[in-house]
């Protein structure tokens, strides 16, 4: 390719850019704001804070990894671009949790989707958590403005086949179904946006507000630990961090310490709650990292009797919203039904059995199809979500028990991902539980579900998007931060991230991120600068 890549353009042009792994000894650096996190909060709060004119440090743990290293390889993908080498699970081990762990954070790594917050989850949040600035016509100048921004529109090209089959399935039955928004410009329908986008068309944080701080007189530091938060009676003085080798996960000694008059926390829901648990912050109501949200996912897969190539064309382009609000905001627990990409990893680690039965399984993978069902959790008593906590070396891990209020929605969304794979024509439908078989009729599927024991480790659950642990709230006692995400105990710390949800949110997060971090960071902008 003749044309430069926008990261390696700007490293030649003199961005400041520096590689934790290349610090041979401890520094010091200042500037009016540190930001912890260089995903979808981080990197909107640094573009934004950086053209007020104000001097911003970027700190991620991960490394900077761009086109030159984004070559479609599952394998050394995961290892580099994802947390804990991509085995990242809950404290049991019974739900796998997908995390981006590189500039750019998940926005480097996930599917695209891109979904406004549902009304209903900004309503509920006004009434039930005293949020009514976020209603949703205060948000939707918010969410225009990051559409632009990150190039957001439904996907035009026709949906490849995996996706096209929710959308056979749910016209059969009457299901509502629509096209999703993605955020991609130029995209080539490669099918490998986990692994990073080798095309420059992903416009994730990597390749829009990255760039725009950085070209803005921003500083990333990458490859950079922030281990604590250093508090000078009601306000932080500094950021105590610890630079990474160049395998991005062992310490080298060197220290940095980071001076701001202003911090933002945006390392993700896991991150930040343990980020502020080391730090040992004012936390009186004991608030810092309780109800922490998933959006658990089950799935199904389907033997279908035609080519299907999963692995192939943009990950995500179908959804159906039919069951996730139906039982209103706070009833039975609602889904969101989408289809997630099979490559041969990612299908080797989802797909039961070993050995001789997985083998034969995963050489019917080019006629696989799969559903996934995303709950919403966190609107209801009976789901309070998990609890952050910090492991012996200081690293976070959330406990994320499943109530019966849970098994009772992962039961009932079995149930129609298998009748809507049936209905589009599958031969076989399987479900993701270590007690199913495949099924060739609707009425066996059904029978099945009926009698599966639901339970951790019988039901393979995985996740994408962690929400909450900050949550925001007008009452310090139930709440971490502000609706503007400002800290109540601690006066010059705001947290830009998925962990301020009060609830989780019924879509996709990243839009949601984007354009609560854009009016936050406007509003930290115009507070700065007084």
């Amino acid at each position: 390719m003749s044309f430069k890549d926008r990261i390696a353009q700007g490293l030649e042009s003199g961005w400041k850019v520096t590689d934790g792994a290349t610090l041979t000894e401890n520094i010091t650096a200042e500037a009016d704001v540190v930001i912890v996190g260089t995903g979808a909060g981080g990197g909107t709060t640094a573009e934004i804070l950086a053209k007020s004119g104000l001097s911003v440090i970027l700190v991620e743990e991960g490394r900077l990894y761009y086109q030159k290293d984004f070559k479609m390889d599952e394998l050394t993908s995961y290892a580099n671009l994802y947390q804990e080498g991509m085995s990242r699970v809950t404290k049991d081990g019974a739900i796998a949790i997908l995390q981006g762990r590189c500039v750019g954070g998940s926005t480097t790594v996930n599917w695209t989707s891109s979904f406004r917050t549902p009304d209903a989850t900004l309503n509920y949040w006004g009434k039930r958590f005293g949020l009514e600035a976020l209603s949703p016509d205060a948000m939707a100048p918010w969410f225009d403005g990051r559409e632009v921004r990150h190039s957001m529109s439904p996907w035009e090209m026709d949906p490849n086949l995996n996706n096209d089959a929710l959308r056979r399935g749910c016209e059969k039955l009457g299901y509502s179904w629509q096209i999703i928004p993605r955020n991609v410009k130029g995209c080539w329908n490669l099918g490998y946006c986990g692994v990073g986008c080798p095309t420059n068309a992903k416009q994730g944080a990597l390749m829009t507000t990255i760039p725009g701080a950085l070209d803005n007189n921003a500083r990333l530091f990458h490859g950079l630990r922030a281990e604590r938060l250093v508090m000078n009676q009601d306000r932080i003085d500094s950021l105590q961090a610890s630079a990474m080798a160049s395998d991005g996960i062992t310490p080298t000694g060197i220290q940095v310490t980071l001076k701001a008059k202003h911090f933002v926390v945006a390392a993700s829901a896991i991150g930040s709650p343990g980020l502020l648990l080391r730090s040992k912050l004012p936390d009186p109501y004991e608030r810092v990292g309780k109800r922490s949200f998933l959006h658990p996912v089950n799935a199904s897969v389907a033997h279908m009797p035609k080519l299907v190539d999963p692995f192939y064309g943009a990950p995500q382009s179908i959804y159906s919203d039919e069951f996730n609000f139906r039982n209103g905001v706070d009833g039975e627990v609602g889904y969101k039904l989408e289809v997630p990409p099979l490559h041969p990893a990612m299908s080797a680690g989802v797909i039961p059995g070993h050995g001789d039965t997985q083998a034969k399984n995963l050489a019917g993978l080019p006629w696989m199809q799969s559903v996934i069902a995303l709950l919403r959790d966190g609107f209801h008593e009976d789901s309070p979500g998990g609890t952050v906590s910090l492991r012996d070396d200081g690293s976070p891990v959330l406990d994320y028990p499943i109530t019966d209020y849970l098994w009772k929605g992962l039961r009932n969304a079995f149930y129609t991902m298998a009748e809507i794979q049936f209905a589009a024509g599958a031969d076989r439908v399987r479900l993701m539980h270590l007690d199913s078989d495949w099924y060739s009729s609707w009425a066996a599927a059904k029978a099945a579900i009926n009698g599966f024991a639901m339970e951790p480790h019988r039901v393979r659950l995985f996740t994408a998007h962690q929400m909450g642990g900050c949550g925001m709230g007008s009452n310090p006692e139930e709440s971490v931060v502000n609706g503007f995400g400002e800290h109540h105990h601690v006066s010059n710390l705001s947290v830009h991230d998925a962990s301020v949800f009060p609830t989780s949110i019924g879509a996709n997060p990243q839009l949601s991120v984007y354009a609560l971090a854009a009016r936050n960071s406007t509003h930290l902008a115009q507070r700065l600068q007084k």
